[in-house]
């Protein structure tokens, strides 16, 4: 399967989807990003539906800026109210929902997995992680950084591909991921939870540990991103490194118990 190609195109973005994209389901998630409900939380399309392009469907969305490749200066509290404010809209005002798109990606990504001593650490890595339970909260289903753009004076949602039906804890998986090895600063962190938690994000308690809630998932999302770093064709860099490395904690500490 291939990826999806963004162009941008003076005051606008044009995405051509990955080979194999649902076309129902794309406009069922456009219609949702251009919903009343979503108005504040997700970029709406400049198109209101995916257009066939030879063996693509495209999509038309306006240019924000994106965030500053800066931990310090990260809209992270921004960031998490967002979240938040998805994770509370009712679903039974949006009409048709297809099903988040968490689940499949990882596991697409796990069986790209090449044959090698590392890719066999990323499998028995994989094979101490829960399945993920299934929700039935809106989530955005690929949600990190990268996915959120200033546009019109707020920061805004961006990448309906995976938005969906699911559990709100798979999009805090990535962050909490990269908290847990050392990527992401205390200090974001501590940000992107109180921000959430202001919105009353229902994934974790608001007074209460919330890593019985993200250890899993943060594991999860850690073999996901080794998997995906072991499967493209580039060189590992440290954040690679650094996540395998996590891989073989996890293995080890699976054979102690």
């Amino acid at each position: 399967m291939g990826y999806g190609v963004v162009v941008s195109i003076v005051d606008e973005v044009v995405k051509a989807h990955h080979h194999g994209a649902d076309g129902r389901a794309l406009a069922d998630r456009m219609r949702l990003a251009a919903h009343p409900a979503l108005r504040g939380i997700l970029l709406p399309p400049k198109e209101s539906t995916p257009t066939a392009v030879g063996d693509r469907w495209v999509s038309v969305w306006p240019l924000g800026r994106p965030v500053a490749d800066d931990p310090e200066t990260a809209p992270w509290a921004e960031a998490g109210g967002l979240l938040a404010r998805l994770h509370r809209v009712d679903p039974s005002r949006l009409g048709r929902i297809p099903v988040a798109g968490t689940p499949a990606r990882l596991a697409r990504a796990i069986a790209r997995l090449p044959e090698s001593p590392d890719a066999a650490t990323v499998l028995a890595a994989w094979r101490t992680v829960p399945p993920l339970e299934p929700g039935y909260h809106l989530v955005h289903g690929d949600w990190h950084l990268g996915q959120l753009v200033r546009y019109t004076g707020r920061w805004l949602l961006i990448d309906v591909d995976d938005l969906g039906l699911g559990d709100p804890v798979w999009d805090l998986g990535r962050i909490a991921a990269g908290y847990a090895i050392g990527l992401i600063p205390q200090r974001g962190w501590e940000k992107f939870l109180a921000g959430y938690r202001a919105g009353r994000g229902p994934a974790v308690p608001r007074d209460e540990d919330p890593w019985p809630c993200l250890d899993s998932v943060a594991r999860a999302f850690v073999v996901y991103t080794a998997a995906t770093a072991l499967a493209a064709d580039r060189p590992m860099d440290d954040v690679d490194r650094a996540m395998l490395a996590a891989c073989r904690r996890m293995t080890e500490c699976e054979e102690t118990r």
